[in-house]
């Protein structure tokens, strides 16, 4: 006996469908990671799949990947129909070292161009962002790829807009990652996009990952600077500074410290750690101010105050500006990432959009 269908129950939507373009020599995460984040996401109103993802490549049959692991394409971009392309709802372009030759291949250029024009996103993952680049897309655009790469992309593509440090760019509909596992940073904005934040949040926890992660791909710390600094008074006075933050931390102060004048101070300071003596402080205190808000409930005043910012809006300011989050936001991501694995799938509604092969 067929069921009939709830009352209470909205009828399921279509799934998003999502192509990613793939290739030989691609990263197998720049595929795996936004794939399975993708595919285990809910519509929260339905708990239907929210995403139907293909992959297709240049010709059917086995990819290759720099880990040696194969991935076996079932359509080429020949069997992808003019239709199909315009149902996509998301394109995307993975990466890895074959990027180099797909920036080379006229055919995969071309399909990249048809694919975007007609989708309602195009995403590019890691190096794959350089694939679009070369399919004229980025152009006076601002993107992201793997650090080692930025340079590559800024001479070869001079009208992108090179965003070197950051962990995903959005210019309009087309989105760029930084390096591999960024590319699931990427992924969770999107979920969160589409689904809201609170999908994003769950499959965040499951996956033991922040929904998003503060920070740039340098990831600077004060303390690993300090360590490669050769001179040795200005070696003891870094080390100084970073367990210090919240003491009088002026160029004065700092070059009365160090026995020198403010302007040789200044000079061999900066020469030595790469930084001027108010950029290495401030960070120095973010670092203090990161360690706190992750390890407890104190206030952000308080917090603000222990680290040397004084002020609780100049700590803001400072964690907008090298980190790209609130204070507070960055508390709630880093305890996202530290939290035990939630119960089980069956217990509460919290993990009702969770795909159930999770």
């Amino acid at each position: 006996m067929t069921r009939a269908p709830s009352k209470d129950r909205k009828p399921a939507a279509a799934p998003r469908r999502v192509m990613m373009l793939v290739y030989d020599d691609a990263q197998v995460l720049d595929i795996a990671g936004p794939v399975q984040l993708l595919t285990a996401a809910l519509d929260p109103a339905t708990g239907a799949p929210a995403y139907d993802v293909e992959l297709v490549s240049q010709e059917r049959g086995p990819v290759s990947t720099t880990s040696g692991l194969v991935f076996r394409i079932e359509r080429s971009m020949a069997d992808i129909a003019p239709a199909e392309l315009a149902a996509l709802d998301t394109f995307m372009v993975t990466g890895g070292h074959g990027s180099r030759a797909a920036m080379e291949d006229s055919a995969l250029l071309d399909f990249v161009r048809r694919a975007a024009r007609v989708s309602r996103r195009v995403v590019s993952i890691c190096t794959g962002s350089l694939v679009l680049a070369a399919a004229g897309l980025l152009d006076r655009r601002r993107a992201t790829t793997h650090w080692a790469y930025a340079p590559v992309m800024r001479q070869r593509f001079p009208k992108v807009v090179v965003e070197e440090d950051a962990i995903y760019v959005r210019d309009g509909k087309v989105w760029t990652s930084a390096g591999v596992t960024a590319g699931m940073d990427l992924a969770l904005a999107l979920i969160e996009e589409d689904l809201g934040r609170e999908v994003a949040l769950t499959l965040a926890r499951h996956h033991v990952m922040y929904l998003m992660r503060p920070g740039g791909q340098s990831q600077f710390s004060a303390q690993l600077a300090a360590q490669r600094v050769e001179n040795p008074r200005l070696a003891r006075l870094c080390a100084w500074i970073v367990e210090n933050p919240a003491a009088d931390l002026s160029v004065p102060a700092l070059a009365a410290q160090a026995a020198m004048s403010e302007r040789s101070f200044a000079r061999h300071f900066a020469a030595e750690t790469g930084f001027t003596p108010a950029q290495f402080v401030e960070r120095a205190r973010l670092d203090e101010a990161c360690r706190r808000l992750a390890d407890g409930e104190t206030s952000l005043d308080a917090v603000s105050a222990d680290a040397g910012f004084g002020a609780a809006e100049r700590m803001r300011r400072a964690f907008i500006r090298h980190l790209g989050v609130t204070p507070g936001r960055y508390r709630e991501r880093f305890r996202t990432a530290r939290r035990h694995l939630p119960p089980s799938l069956t217990e509460g509604s919290e993990h009702a959009h969770l795909h159930p092969d999770l």
